[in-house]
């Protein structure tokens, strides 16, 4: 019995070390390019007027993971969040690698949202794994830890990036999450158990899927376009307005759609809402 707990706990442990070494390449990737931009701007040649696409880089990830995190919280419950899971750190480290060997600024971008598409797969599913694997007090410690590790990697980015860029190039701040990822994915494989949503529905609510993309691009692009062209500018009240709409009717048809997305209901538990506060 002894040996038997010591190995569930040694599993629990490897668990949620998979999810925070997977979620924290996600937040880092969130902010560490920032301090590339420069190099990345002189080494893929784009002038003056490509300074537009330079910030691009930047949207693009956030862009696509602030729209789709949702959907990939709901795919892992039909599917199975070790299987979603596993897909998003497949496809985030891919694109890393596909960033890393960039050519152009137009490459380097698409690379990018693929990135975003990856980690809007890993987030969800890393804080539903906690969720499956932890059970009472355990779990509100590892979501604890889960989330200091979060704040902690974003915060770090910058520095991390700074000092990748300093001794090697700004390729390589994309080359580490080669070998993070594959970590991730052996301690995935090893330690984590499939689950999923038993009462989910089969099949996705598409309506519902894309009202909240829509509704959370809107808000992520008003936020982006916040810091360049002023809070008062018609087209970041317009973008922020048009998410607040999309996602008003995104609860609307979680409310009275048959089989919900998202049931409301979720937001009644602390955990769930203050996980997604941070994400």
């Amino acid at each position: 019995m002894r040996c038997a707990g010591a190995r569930h706990m040694k599993r629990e442990r490897l668990a949620l070390a998979a999810t925070v070494l997977g979620s924290s390449m996600a937040f880092i990737d969130g902010s560490v390019v920032n301090i590339a931009l420069p190099a990345i701007q002189r080494e893929l040649a784009v002038g003056t007027a490509g300074l537009a696409a330079m910030q691009w880089v930047v949207n693009a990830y956030l862009l696509a993971l602030g729209s789709l995190v949702l959907i990939g919280g709901a795919l892992g419950d039909r599917y199975g969040r070790r299987r979603i899971f596993l897909a998003g750190i497949a496809l985030f480290t891919l694109a890393s690698a596909a960033c890393g060997l960039a050519p152009s600024a137009g490459a380097l971008i698409g690379a990018r949202a693929l990135q975003g598409v990856g980690a809007a797969l890993l987030v969800p599913s890393s804080l539903a794994i906690i969720g499956a694997v932890f059970g009472g007090e355990a779990r509100g410690k590892a979501i604890g830890t889960w989330a200091a590790w979060a704040s902690i990697t974003a915060a770090a980015g910058p520095v991390l990036g700074g000092w990748l860029v300093d001794q090697w190039s700004w390729r390589a701040i994309f080359f580490v999450n080669l070998p993070l990822g594959a970590a991730t994915a052996w301690l995935a494989l090893a330690a984590v158990p499939d689950s999923r949503d038993t009462e989910a529905p089969p099949q996705l609510d598409w309506l519902g899927a894309g009202l909240v993309a829509a509704g959370l691009g809107a808000l992520t692009w008003g936020l982006t376009l916040a810091p360049e062209r002023g809070w008062g500018a018609a087209s970041v009240w317009g973008a922020l307005a048009a998410g607040a709409v999309l996602l008003a009717a995104f609860v609307v048809s979680q409310a009275k759609g048959r089989a919900p997305m998202m049931p409301l209901s979720l937001f009644r538990s602390r955990d769930f809402t203050g996980a997604n506060l941070v994400t």
